[in-house]
């Protein structure tokens, strides 16, 4: 699914224009982009949770030369899926449990 077709879903359930539509999504999405800049978590009850996770400064390898390159430390989003979404994508395996 892309942008485009979630904003079309959002337009699809109401009296909504698509420019309507397009805001809303705009605005889910740079609020969760907001808050993970300013270090915050985002959870999202039945759906997952969004953080971001310090990678550590590491020695990697060009592959081409193999020749050594020193890779920064950085900060990197992570997305946990809840329980609820993890048997919704796998529901054999919610059964087994």
């Amino acid at each position: 699914m892309t942008k485009a077709d979630l904003v079309e879903k959002v337009t699809g359930l109401g009296d909504l224009t698509r420019r309507d539509g397009e805001m809303i999504v705009e605005t889910i999405f740079g609020s969760v982009i907001g808050a993970l800049q300013s270090g915050d978590k985002i959870e999202i009850r039945g759906f997952g949770s969004f953080r971001i996770r310090q990678r550590k400064p590491r020695i990697g390898r060009n592959p081409k030369t193999g020749a050594r390159v020193d890779v920064p430390a950085k900060k990197v989003p992570y997305f946990k899926p809840s329980k609820e979404l993890r048997d919704l994508v796998n529901p054999g395996e919610a059964k087994a449990s």
